[in-house]
Formats: C-alpha cells, sequence, structure tokens
C-alpha cells in the first residue's frame, strides 16, 4: 500500500512539474509574443515617417501579403504609398481599407485624400458625405474645403478652410491652399495676405512664397516682399515676378527682372536664360 500511494505521488508531482513548465512555457511564449508585437509597432511608425517612401512601400506589401488579415498594414501600405507620390496605388489600398467592417471614419478621411490626390474629385465628395457631420477634425475640413474650391462654391470654401486652420497649430499649408483659392478668384490682396501667413507659420514654405510673389505681380507690385530666402529661391522669385510683369505687359520691367535673376542665381539658370532669349525675340 506505501509503495502504491508512493507511486501516486510520484506520478501526481510529475503532472504538477508538467503543468508547471507548460504553464511557464506558455507566458514566456507570451511575453516574447508582445515584446514582438512592440517592437514590430515601433518598427511600424519608423517605417512611416523616417524610413525611405519606396522602402516603406516594400516592407508593408511585404507584411501586409503575409498578415492579410492585419487591417494596420493595410493602412501603412496605403499611407506609404500616398508618401512616395504613388495615389492611385494609394486609393485603391484606401479603398479596401475604408470598405473594412472595422474601418473608421478617420480611414473614409484618408480615402478622400487618397482620391484628391487621384483626381477622382466626385468621389471624394461623396465619401466625405458619407461621414457624419458630428466628425469634425482638420483633415475633413481641409478636404471639404477643396472639394468646394472645385466646385466654385466659394462661401463654403471660405468657411471649410477658416475652421480648418483654427484647428491645426501649423496652419501653413491649408493658408497657401486658401490663398491660391483668392488668387484664382482674382483677389490678390486677400490672397497676397493669407500667402504672407502661411510663411510666418512656415518659412521653407516654397511654394507659398512663389505664390506671394504672383500675387503682388498681378497687383503690379513688382519688389520682392520681405521674407526670409536663399539665394536660389530669390532668383526663382525675380523669375516669376519678371513672368508677372511680362504677363502684365510690362515688358521692360520684366526684362530687368529676368536678367537680376540670371545674375542672382549661384549656377546657370537656364529658365531665365530662355525667357530673357524669347522675350528679346519679341
Amino acid at each position: 500500500m506505501r509503495q502504491f500511494k508512493a507511486g501516486m505521488l510520484c506520478i501526481l508531482s510529475a503532472v504538477v512539474l508538467s503543468a508547471c513548465e507548460k504553464s511557464e512555457d506558455s507566458e514566456a511564449e507570451q511575453a516574447l509574443k508582445n515584446v514582438n508585437v512592440i517592437d514590430e509597432s515601433n518598427l511600424n511608425d519608423i517605417m512611416l515617417t523616417a524610413s525611405d517612401p519606396d522602402e516603406a512601400v516594400a516592407y508593408f506589401q511585404r507584411t501586409s501579403s503575409e498578415n492579410p488579415e492585419r487591417l494596420d498594414l493595410q493602412r501603412g501600405l496605403a499611407k506609404s504609398l500616398i508618401r512616395a507620390r504613388r495615389a492611385t496605388e494609394g486609393a485603391v489600398v484606401w479603398s479596401r481599407v475604408a470598405q473594412h467592417e472595422d474601418a473608421t471614419n478617420e480611414d473614409r478621411i484618408a480615402y478622400a485624400d487618397a482620391l484628391i490626390r487621384n483626381g477622382e474629385w466626385k468621389k471624394a465628395e461623396t465619401t466625405l458625405d458619407s461621414i457624419p457631420p458630428t466628425v469634425e477634425n482638420f483633415d475633413r475640413y481641409r478636404l471639404e474645403a477643396m472639394i468646394a474650391d472645385s466646385n466654385k462654391e466659394w462661401k463654403k470654401a471660405d468657411s471649410f478652410y477658416a475652421t480648418a486652420v483654427d484647428l491645426t497649430t501649423q496652419p501653413g499649408n491649408v493658408l497657401n491652399n486658401w490663398g491660391y483659392s483668392k488668387l484664382t478668384r482674382g483677389k490678390y490682396a486677400e490672397a497676397e495676405r493669407l500667402f504672407s501667413e502661411a510663411i510666418t507659420y512656415d518659412p521653407r514654405l516654397f511654394t507659398a512664397k512663389n505664390n506671394l510673389v504672383l500675387a503682388r505681380g498681378a497687383q503690379k507690385n513688382y519688389t520682392l516682399p520681405l521674407i526670409r530666402v536663399t539665394q536660389s529661391e530669390r532668383a526663382q522669385l525675380l523669375h516669376t515676378m519678371a513672368l508677372a510683369a511680362v504677363k502684365q505687359g510690362d515688358l521692360d520691367i520684366g526684362k530687368t527682372l529676368l536678367e537680376r535673376a540670371i545674375e542672382t542665381h549661384p549656377q546657370h539658370f537656364e529658365a531665365a536664360v530662355r525667357s530673357l532669349r524669347k522675350l528679346d525675340n519679341g
């Protein structure tokens, strides 16, 4: 009897030890899995921000094909395609994400953004209209403003632009878009003000600097604004101002500005040379 009890104790001990080992193995596997998820999440963020756009596309194409059920990887692929200026492919992937049962309103807004980049304005408008009006954020109003612009609904555009500006601490690009909208409507003074404001938020925004020169040129103001520029940028802005003067019929001023642009540029300024040659040849 004693031998039987001893045998049972040994068996029970072995079972307990086996269960403990399995439990410890399971916990260890889960811990490693959690660490891998954290590491992968960090890597995904790095690929979306610091990585070369084409490298990010390749990474998310590979990982999403290996894990087709992962919506976050599909989002990463869509974002990286947009970063790589592959809007057509990005719109296709965002379409899949937006139609997923776990898609969010932010996904649909990103899909609308991809459609606009791809020139599909009506489809983008329909996509935004499907989002409840209670969803109010910077990207939504920025896109709504651009769509209103494309429909020449100026009052709506101005209202959406103003709201978007209030919803971000970095409104440089949206102010530039708003200014360009005013420029196309012939409201040059208002456009000039908006471009100037955009530059105060982002002094590196060359598009806004160039647009500012166009707005001043349209008012026959052919002096460069007092903004921070590199020597190369200054030459390019003089070239833009010269073309604006020529368009206004002020040919002598245009010629002088072209000559200054050529002299200012630190290298050979082929575009300005061609413009001057055309002007000299009538």
